[in-house]
């Protein structure tokens, strides 16, 4: 009884850490965002999408540092589908997304062609060996170059300021970011630990709680950090924040992983990387009829969530 009752003070704590842990950082990117000129885009593709995937990172790699990986592919995949429909889907709720013609013709192909190269090295031989972390680390890295690069054209020639981000000090910035970032990383571990505790003290399967409370509580940071960006305004930095993440969990937690310890695949990844891939295409063309995700659309990937989450609790 003592244990339940600790264990729904940490969920409480982990949301509380969460909220005002996303709120935090979210400040500070916008403020260091308007500070050098730098677009909220690729703030969000960047800074804030490494600081939400830590929990991802953190699962994963310490799961490959034990030689126990299997759920690493499945952690991602799931992850990634849950911060594309449910995190674009609830932050469209609240204000249309914009999306920029660089993110439609760039970002947001790249990230989809990932998930594609993910499925293609996973089906070959049905695992993701060593060679093929490595080659997700090195498309990674030229990710992050590409970053840089855009980062510095945009300073050159990005002359707006944005009045409404209340400019903080440099310093006070960066630790917002890294205050905030580890709030969310505790945070989401708190929510996880002992929504599962709850969960199978009620009688819960393991699998079920690693399907769901799992899945949403290493995608907490992304949706609670984009529907802090959405309400504040930051649109670009709510999208900008799914993009890169699902880039990152790809190409970076998988790489590491894949590297320490080659992860085998098993069907159901190969099927739930495909869906990843259509879910992509279904938001990418909402993206090109308006050049934004509307309420609507928000709705509709929604309700596509839903049906996912019924498909893979039934298989």
């Amino acid at each position: 009884m003592n244990d339940l009752i600790l264990s729904f003070g940490l969920l409480i704590l982990g949301f509380v850490l969460l909220i005002k842990g996303a709120d935090v950082f979210v400040e500070g990117s916008s403020s260091i965002a308007s500070r050098f000129h730098i677009p909220s885009m690729i703030i969000g593709l960047t800074i804030v999408a490494m600081g939400t995937s830590l929990p991802e990172c953190a699962v994963s790699v310490t799961a490959s540092l034990a030689g126990n990986n299997a759920l690493a592919v499945a952690n991602v995949v799931g992850s990634n589908i849950f911060n594309l429909m449910i995190v674009c889907g609830a932050s469209a709720l609240f204000v249309p997304l914009t999306v920029t013609k660089d993110t439609l013709k760039k970002e947001f192909p790249y990230s989809i062609l990932c998930a594609i190269l993910l499925a293609v090295l996973g089906f070959h031989e049905m695992v993701l060996g060593r060679i093929d972390g490595i080659i997700f680390l090195v498309l990674f890295v030229l990710y992050i170059i590409y970053m840089i690069l855009s980062a510095k054209k945009a300073i050159d020639s990005y002359q707006e300021t944005n009045e409404d981000i209340k400019l903080i000090p440099l310093w006070k910035s960066i630790v917002f970011i890294i205050g905030g970032a580890i709030a969310i990383k505790y945070g989401g571990d708190f929510v996880v630990n002992s929504a599962s505790y709850i969960a199978s003290t009620f009688g819960m399967s393991q699998n079920l709680i690693g399907l769901t409370i799992v899945a949403l509580g290493t995608s907490l940071p992304e949706l609670v950090t984009s529907l802090v960006a959405a309400k504040k305004g930051e649109v670009d930095m709510a999208l900008g924040n799914v993009i890169g993440s699902n880039i990152f969990n790809i190409l970076l937690v998988l790489g590491v992983a894949a590297a320490i310890s080659p992860i085998a695949f098993i069907l159901e990844n190969i099927i739930d990387i495909a869906i990843l891939t259509i879910f992509s295409f279904i938001v990418l063309y909402f993206g090109l009829t308006k050049s934004k995700i509307e309420k609507k659309e928000g709705i509709i990937m929604l309700l596509l969530y839903t049906l996912y989450l019924l498909y893979i609790i039934m298989r």
